[in-house]
């Protein structure tokens, strides 16, 4: 791949003017030479959408940096997958860049950082685990007064971990996100649990396990309330149901969730590029 740095500037925008060539094979050698610089030509992409005031040139330069940027996203997506930590909120953050490709993971690094303050001192590590839950619980649901959002619940923003920050809103798997990573900060043993339309936690120490719904305040209920759940949707009680799933299970759910909201909206390509993102993940046999 060159290097963006390699281009002259007189030499790109050349390319840059071919954009609204008559010749369809003119255009698209151009863009390809254009996509072959990667993610380096994106600063340049974008000041020639702010000077350029060609219609047809500017919607192609869109194209090109979506283009650019979807391809960086998969790329990480994938070397995530493959790394040995997949750190859950790594992988949330890559996703969000989807919506948001200005993202800083930072960002919801320092908000993580000031939920850790604000509850650190209330969890006893010797605490009853019934209460230490019971505590987060008023934290996030109480004090900070994250909740379902019931009124726009397929919105795409449910499943962007930047948006359920800043709105307080989300749909199960996202609030149960937000959940776990101020767990894992507070060094609780909770996990995600893949249930048959609903994503819920696990708190499992080595003598205790009980279960949190975070798309219900923190409800706390058992492994016989999961058995009767899944009765009743007429399906066999697998292990999955009842144990800790993976991180990468996490992404691909929160990918499926994606998907539904973009075809409520009818938006084909979104769809389709999702479908993409969750094919690179290469995981086929998790729960719709």
């Amino acid at each position: 791949m060159v290097n963006f740095a390699e281009v002259k500037e007189k030499e790109f925008k050349a390319l840059v003017s071919l954009l609204d060539d008559s010749d369809y094979e003119v255009v698209k050698h151009v863009e390809a030479k254009i996509l072959s610089l990667g993610d380096t030509v994106i600063p340049a992409l974008e000041e020639e959408w702010e000077t350029n005031f060609n219609p047809i040139v500017q919607n192609r330069i869109e194209e090109l940096i979506h283009t650019v940027q979807f391809g960086t996203l998969r790329n990480r997506l994938v070397a995530w997958k493959e790394s040995d930590h997949q750190d859950l909120l790594e992988g949330l953050w890559i996703l969000a860049t989807y919506q948001y490709p200005d993202l800083e993971i930072s960002e919801l690094n320092e908000f993580l950082d000031g939920v850790y303050s604000e509850i650190e001192g209330q969890i006893d590590k010797e605490q009853n685990p019934y209460d230490q839950v019971k505590t987060l619980n008023s934290v996030l649901f109480g004090k900070m007064k994250f909740g379902p959002n019931t009124k726009n619940f397929h919105s795409p923003g449910n499943s962007m971990i930047n948006m359920v920050v800043q709105t307080k809103k989300g749909n199960p798997i996202s609030l149960c996100a937000v959940y776990l990573l101020v767990a894992i900060r507070l060094e609780l043993p909770v996990y995600g649990v893949n249930l048959p339309n609903l994503f819920v936690l696990t708190y499992k120490s080595a003598d205790t396990q009980f279960y949190i719904n975070a798309f219900n305040r923190g409800l706390i209920f058992s492994r016989s309330d999961i058995e009767n759940y899944v009765a009743q949707l007429n399906l066999n009680p697998l292990e999955q149901f009842f144990e800790p799933c993976s991180n990468v299970d996490i992404i691909i759910r929160s990918l499926r969730n994606l998907i539904v909201s973009f075809e409520k909206l009818g938006d084909n390509e979104k769809v389709d590029e999702i479908k993409e993102l969750m094919d690179s993940l290469s995981q086929d046999d998790l729960l719709a």
